[in-house]
């Protein structure tokens, strides 16, 4: 495919602050427009979009905001949850920030008299990642400086605490079986815990560092993705704990790693912020440069829109969108369900093998790693890290 990477943002949306974070709605809403939050220094807008790819008789963007919460503090994290929807009465408009004071907020509106939130306080230092589980929305998992992985319910108690071995940069919940979770550690190991055996199962290792930010591809749960030193990384879990492709991609240092939401070859990433211009890029697996490549004033934040190859990023005033034509192969990587029947039974598989791996008097070893056959190659298995 050719064409010109360098391009400006197809959209902007003005903003009375400069924004520091920005997220699509990941989950179906009920409405043909999209969800989009966005946060800034001591606010968060709750809005909705539609673009002209998706609505033929829009000229470009039409947004509208839903309603602004204040927030008191400066916003650093944006995660929405699936209990969100448009089509019910009432309403229902569900999230949670991080912020700078160290606390996550769960806000709950109905666009109307209700809007609650709730203060989630356990964590000593500053929150990277956090998330709902995607099935149910009924927990939230988030990572922090202080070396910690929670798992909180949505009455603000910790149902679960993993200590990691360094920062905890990124959290991901598996699409389907909402007791799998990825962390990713600022030392470059992303770990795959168990959350009803308490354990891990399956580890990755990263040979760059620092590891800022990590993502586990929804459309192909054995893809996971990071950004460290000044390369983007991908593993493919059934292979190696080893990267499957590592590349160069900012010289600034690299900072946040995104896959999108309609294919297992499309992802961006950005530059370090702090910067007069922030980097972003698009990459795809099918070709070796980026197939887009743009740059915001002092960017924050990346998110992907839910059915388009459509990506935002917030900046000084303004939220900026860019649409790639990039050749997605969404035909051919939708005849795959997102988890599939093997995907299950593999899962299933390094929890016997965790479960097996004894020796002795039954204690579990350090380390072991095991080698689990199958039709994609192998895949290696960390235990008792």
């Amino acid at each position: 495919m050719k064409q010109d990477a360098t391009k400006s943002a197809a959209y902007t949306v003005d903003c009375e602050d400069y924004v520091h974070v920005v997220e699509f709605n990941p989950f179906e809403s009920g409405d043909s427009g999209n969800l989009i939050a966005y946060g800034g220094n001591n606010y968060v807008v709750v809005g909705l979009c539609t673009f002209q790819e998706e609505e033929a008789d829009i000229e470009g963007i039409q947004y509208k905001t839903l309603r602004t919460f204040h927030h008191g503090v400066r916003v650093d994290g944006i995660a929405w949850s699936p209990e969100t929807r448009l089509d019910s009465l009432p309403t229902v408009i569900k999230f949670c920030t991080s912020a700078a004071d160290m606390k996550i907020r769960l806000f709950t509106s109905d666009l109307q008299d209700k809007n609650e939130y709730k203060v989630l306080e356990g964590h000593s230092d500053f929150i990277n990642g956090l998330a709902f589980d995607p099935k149910e929305g009924r927990e939230i998992a988030s990572v922090s400086d202080d070396h910690t992985c929670r798992i909180w319910n949505l009455e603000g108690m910790q149902t679960a605490h993993f200590v990691l071995h360094s920062p905890g940069m990124s959290v991901c919940w598996h699409p389907e079986e909402n007791f799998k979770l990825m962390v990713a550690e600022k030392n470059g190991t992303i770990r795959f815990y168990d959350l009803l055996a308490q354990q891990a199962i399956l580890s990755l290792e990263s040979e760059q560092t620092p590891l800022m930010s990590a993502h586990w591809c929804l459309k192909n749960t054995f893809k996971v993705g990071a950004v460290a030193g000044n390369d983007w990384i991908i593993w493919d879990i059934t292979r190696s704990s080893y990267p499957l492709e590592t590349r160069p991609v900012h010289m600034d240092r690299a900072y946040l790693f995104r896959w999108s939401t309609i294919s297992e070859s499309l992802f961006a990433t950005t530059g370090y912020p702090g910067k007069m211009t922030s980097q972003f890029q698009i990459h795809h697996l099918g070709h070796n440069q980026p197939v887009l490549v743009g740059s915001v004033a002092v960017g924050s934040g990346l998110s992907w829109h839910r059915t388009l190859p459509l990506c935002a990023i917030g900046g000084d005033h303004k939220l900026s969108f860019w649409v790639t034509e990039a050749e997605t192969k969404v035909g051919t990587e939708l005849k795959h369900a997102r988890v599939t029947k093997g995907d299950l039974e593999r899962w299933e598989e390094v929890s016997t093998l965790r479960r097996s791996l004894k020796y002795g008097d039954g204690e579990e070893t350090d380390r072991q790693v095991v080698e689990i056959k199958n039709g994609k190659g192998n895949m290696a298995v960390s235990e008792g890290e």
